[in-house]
């Protein structure tokens, strides 16, 4: 039952999001109602079409400005209300979207996300009568089957009203699925009432839980409830049996550093107010949205949840995170600066500001954040991430240096084949191929990743070394990694250079085809045409490659204009085994639609 309530939920709250999407079910026609409006106020359509290319392009903020001057000229508007307090919710102005949410349902609507508006802001403000009355109005039973319960719970718990507290969560007993989210929801309500003995019993019940799995905020609340019951040892002992995961191990590590210093009389409770509960419940249902790909649903309900536990570190890295992979860097880094320094979640969320600082171009600010941690957090991490913006920014000696640093305080394999590999790029691009080839070779035998092994196999290529290995190499690269364009590059660019220039040419096609924006791939692809008799393609290549921004700092500008107006002069044969080489490419997995000539 869990699952199918779970899955169906993302379902029914997708819609609802829709329908308060703009446009989204409305007719191309309007009614003579609002052609007579248009005609009086054509402001007011004008402010209306203004938010809706804000909106289109996520200026939220603005968006929500222009359809409330919109709506001032229109108050009967239900789509352009709905649009509004969906606007504010999504900005975590609860406040201002409770209003405007408020208006809607006077007016007759019965929008679930209208009555989630609501019960979130009576929840934050204490009036927890309203909270059940809000969301025991939306008459759905998916809401009802999880939603419903858990906030239900923690207004009950407000009330002080234990009996039905409990009548509202036990709706979730018995089913396995959510038999993590019973637990931890029980503990945490007994935990918020001061039953410590009710409470103790449930969180012992997850952690004895083989199937259980503790996310971050999980552990923290736990060995918070341990060190506040003056079970300290107890909640170290737990960090220290933490698997190490490499996506988690800046937060780990601060964690037990948190737990090790804390004392009982200083440790306040997480859980301090029906609302931080409520924000909790609400998370583990926004955690899934995010899972299934709901979007625009997650970034909804994560934004209610901060708005009921502005301290929310978790809530605020996915909020970041939906930011990000919406390439919202700027705002994403907002919420990142809104993390307290004290929090468990400061310093990689300050990594990745780091990040989308690079990403937007800005490699300066990014070095001097950086810079800063460096001096706090001396950890592999944040050197490996000065070594990247520097090597990113041509400086190869001094990316070396970090690099050589992080490598020192890297005791994780996974980490450790990183370092090796960027280290190796770095000596590459500064001229130092022999000692380049031998960081390289080290990552390679740590890890023999299609990053290192393409690394190693074009380059080898490139200075007409070891043709046979550089070839397998390159192979094997493109058997983990057949859609990286950069390892059909190299897979063509080595067949070229062996005389294999029809089998070459699909595969440096479709590079140019997933990167055509690569000066490089369109030589390459070049002088593959011109070898199979296409010479016009082959001149329209090198001059498409002359019109790039080469990143690779590889493309020879002054051979490409020559290439241009005499043709290639000579082939770029290697010497070979060819029966070494016939024996490797029988190695080189097929592909589906790409025909290959031999």
């Amino acid at each position: 039952m869990g699952k199918t309530i779970w899955s169906a939920i993302c379902a029914v709250v997708v819609v609802v999001f829709a329908s308060c999407s703009p446009l989204k079910g409305r007719s191309t026609d309007m009614d003579a109602k609002e052609s007579q409006s248009a005609e009086i106020k054509p402001n007011v359509y004008g402010a209306y079409l203004s938010g809706r290319v804000a909106h289109i392009r996520r200026d939220f903020s603005r968006a929500a400005d222009y359809y409330e001057i919109a709506l001032e000229g229109n108050k009967d508007n239900m789509v352009m209300l709905s649009q509004l307090y969906l606007l504010l919710a999504l900005q975590g102005r609860i406040d201002e979207a409770a209003d405007y949410a408020k208006q809607a349902l006077q007016k007759g609507a019965n929008n679930a996300v209208a009555n989630m508006v609501l019960a979130t802001k009576s929840m934050h403000d204490g009036e927890y009568k309203s909270v059940i009355k809000y969301i025991n109005k939306i008459d759905d039973p998916l809401y009802k089957g999880l939603i419903a319960p858990l906030f239900d719970a923690w207004g009950y718990a407000g009330l002080k009203n234990e009996k039905k507290m409990l009548a509202e969560l036990n709706k979730l007993k018995g089913d396995d699925s959510l038999k993590l989210i019973y637990n931890m929801q029980k503990a945490m309500l007994f935990d918020y009432l001061g039953k410590n003995q009710e409470a103790k019993k449930y969180y012992e019940r997850i952690l004895k839980d083989p199937d259980a799995e503790l996310s971050l905020r999980m552990l923290d609340i736990v060995t918070n409830f341990y060190i506040r019951s003056g079970e300290k040892q107890r909640a170290v002992t737990m960090m220290e049996s933490t698997v190490n995961n490499k996506a988690l191990d800046s937060f780990l590590a601060v964690l037990r550093k948190k737990v090790e210093l804390a004392d009982a009389e200083h440790t306040k409770p997480l859980i301090d107010h029906p609302r931080v509960g409520a924000a909790e419940a609400l998370f583990t249902i926004v955690s899934s949205l995010r899972q299934a790909d709901a979007l625009d649903v997650a970034h909804l309900y994560t934004a209610i949840t901060i708005y009921l536990n502005p301290n929310y570190s978790t809530a605020k890295i996915l909020l970041a995170d939906i930011f990000e992979s919406r390439e919202m860097f700027e705002d994403a880094n907002k919420i990142y600066d809104s993390i307290d320094k004290n929090d468990v979640a400061y310093y990689p969320s300050q990594i990745k500001k780091a990040r989308n600082l690079v990403k937007n171009g800005d490699y300066e600010d990014a070095e001097i954040l950086l810079t800063s941690l460096s001096d706090e957090y001396s950890d592999a991490q944040v050197y490996m991430e000065l070594g990247d913006i520097l090597r990113l920014s041509d400086r190869y000696d001094e990316a070396i240096k970090f690099y050589d640093l992080a490598i020192k305080r890297s005791d994780n394999p996974m980490t450790l084949w990183v370092l090796y590999y960027a280290k190796g790029v770095a000596l590459e691009r500064s001229g130092k191929w022999e000692a380049a080839q031998d960081v390289l070779m080290k990552a390679y035998e740590i890890k023999p990743h299609y990053l290192v092994l393409n690394y190693i196999g074009y380059t080898w290529i490139v200075h007409k070394s070891y043709p046979e290995r550089a070839l397998e190499f390159i192979i094997e690269a493109y058997n983990q990694a057949p859609d990286d364009p950069n390892i059909n590059d190299s897979l063509g660019f080595a067949l070229y250079n062996l005389g294999y220039y029809s089998m070459a040419l699909p595969y440096l096609e479709m590079a140019a085809e997933m990167y055509p924006s690569s000066a490089i791939i369109s030589s390459h692809l070049g002088d593959t045409y011109w070898f199979v008799k296409r010479k016009d393609e082959a001149v329209f290549q090198w001059t498409h490659a002359l019109s790039l921004k080469d990143d690779s700092g590889e493309l020879d500008v002054e051979a490409t204009r020559a290439k241009i107006e005499d043709g290639v002069i000579a082939e770029p044969m290697m010497e070979y085994d060819q029966s070494k080489v016939d024996e490797l490419l029988k190695k080189l997995k097929k592909r589906r639609n790409l025909v290959v000539k031999k």
